[in-house]
């Protein structure tokens, strides 16, 4: 049986002298982007956003690093907060009409005990993004805003080239160096990590 096909349209502004910038929009033929179940089957992350489909390629070796030592400090620090439950692994979410995926991210246990077997529909209090070698930040940030409109609190975007962390929140933004650390939220009690945690692997000589 022949593959479906794929037709992938970017955004000419998200191509450079290095080729295309992610994220690419796909078009497959006989899939319903609304329906998981339809999406093809590739190596890379897909999203569903306003009503496309969104890919990305695999995470490469900055991004995998980050993302461990992000999901362990958060982890680390949910150990005594029972009240917070840490997702990773493409954690995802459906909120409205949308299918999308943090790098990491934090719900309130109480809205995020009772699994289903499918991704969650409440909004997380934290949600972090990682940059990848072929994301710019200012896709990032409409990422950032997308969770913000859609009921997250607080956005972390981790910028591994620049060993920086930007807080989003919905009266703005803050950017933190590799010498500081992330302020602590008041809807996230005691989470104010020193920033060189992110990229403790990277950084390891």
């Amino acid at each position: 049986m022949a593959a479906p096909a794929i037709q992938i349209f970017a955004d000419d502004s998200r191509i450079g002298l290095t080729g295309v910038r992610f994220p690419v929009e796909l078009r497959v033929e006989g899939s319903d982007p609304s329906q998981p179940s339809t999406w093809p089957s590739l190596e890379g992350r897909l999203e569903y956003v306003g009503g496309r489909l969104l890919y990305m390629p695999p995470r490469a070796d900055y991004q995998q690093d980050v993302a461990v030592d992000v999901a362990y400090l958060l982890r680390s620090w949910s150990e005594s907060r029972p009240e917070f439950i840490v997702g990773g692994n493409e954690a995802g979410m459906k909120l409205g009409q949308d299918l999308r995926a943090a790098d990491v991210a934090v719900w309130h246990t109480a809205d995020a005990r009772t699994r289903s077997g499918r991704v969650r529909s409440v909004p997380p209090v934290l949600a972090v993004e990682i940059a990848g070698e072929d994301e710019e930040e200012r896709v990032l940030k409409d990422k950032a805003l997308w969770y913000l409109e859609h009921g997250v609190a607080v956005v972390w975007l981790v910028l591994p080239a620049t060993r920086e962390v930007v807080v989003i929140v919905p009266s703005g933004e803050k950017r933190f160096g590799r010498t500081g650390h992330v302020d602590a939220h008041e809807l996230l009690p005691g989470l104010e990590p020193e920033v060189a945690r992110f990229f403790a692997q990277l950084d390891r000589a």
